[in-house]
């Protein structure tokens, strides 16, 4: 009949949409992490980073991995997922400051007798406190592209099965992709396999991250698991003489990231919407 139009069989808008969210939301995120990948590989890995903490690759290293890849890059991806939808300043950990400072006041409390409980053999807690002033960067970064970026496009990703799919998807993928990290970073003396307490450790702080939501809180939290669950990485009779650097970078890590959160609570707004009674 005139007039009538056929259906598409094969829906073409419909899945040129699907390809576009899926690779908005998994295939950009994951060059990202190939990228930080290969940095953690050229910085950490190769020329062990850690242990020799040469001045200039170590801030190079900060600036180009953990501040512009690490912070910067998936803030740009974020933003774009913000436009459509996706994801929010919730579902990312960008939450009020004073609900940040409530949080991150806790879990430094927390932290702080992990690190008194929990201090490896051989290593005093000043060392400690060094190693998670070496660790802080890497933590931000880590964080940030592991579950502020993948974690909530994974979970948008998925959002379709529910609450009960997202978490779980999340909390796996992250921690399998935080753990791949170990294999790329020098070895940490006295451990024979790092990847499986890297992956636990991923789960721990995948699950904080998604009942908390807060970046800075799962940052430190995941600081304080690097400095306990890998102390060998690093040359604490070389990290003394290099702390002013090392505090120096840790600073500027922390600062590029309050930056970030100032920047989306300017910028973006999460609204609770109530519905009707």
């Amino acid at each position: 009949m005139a007039g009538t139009t056929k259906p598409d069989p094969l829906n073409l808008p419909s899945l040129n949409r699907a390809h576009r969210e899926t690779l908005r939301l998994l295939v950009l995120p994951l060059l990202v992490y190939a990228a930080w990948l290969i940095e953690l590989f050229l910085f950490n890995g190769r020329i062990s980073l850690f242990v020799t903490i040469d001045p200039v690759m170590y801030v190079l290293y900060t600036l180009v991995g953990c501040i512009l890849i690490g912070t910067i890059v998936p803030v740009i991806l974020i933003q774009r997922s913000f436009r459509t939808g996706s994801v929010n300043l919730f579902q990312i950990g960008f939450r009020s400051l004073r609900r940040t400072f409530a949080i991150c006041t806790v879990t430094l409390i927390i932290c702080f007798f992990l690190l008194l409980i929990c201090c490896p053999a051989g290593y005093s807690r000043q060392d400690l406190f060094k190693l998670c002033l070496l660790c802080l960067p890497t933590a931000i970064a880590s964080v940030m592209i592991c579950w502020v970026l993948l974690g909530t496009h994974l979970q948008a990703l998925v959002r379709s099965g529910g609450v009960l799919a997202a978490v779980p998807v999340g909390v796996v993928i992250t921690s399998l992709l935080f753990g791949l990290t170990t294999l790329v970073q020098t070895p940490a003396a006295g451990l024979r396999e790092p990847l499986v307490p890297a992956i636990l450790l991923g789960m721990v702080v995948a699950l904080f991250f998604f009942a908390v939501r807060d970046v800075f809180a799962t940052a430190l939290l995941l600081t304080t698991g690097l400095a306990l669950l890998f102390p060998g990485r690093a040359d604490t009779g070389i990290l003394a003489g290099a702390l002013p650097l090392v505090g120096f970078c840790a600073l500027a890590a922390l600062v590029a990231l309050l930056l970030v959160h100032l920047y989306f609570s300017h910028r973006y707004a999460t609204v609770m919407v109530v519905p009707d009674q």
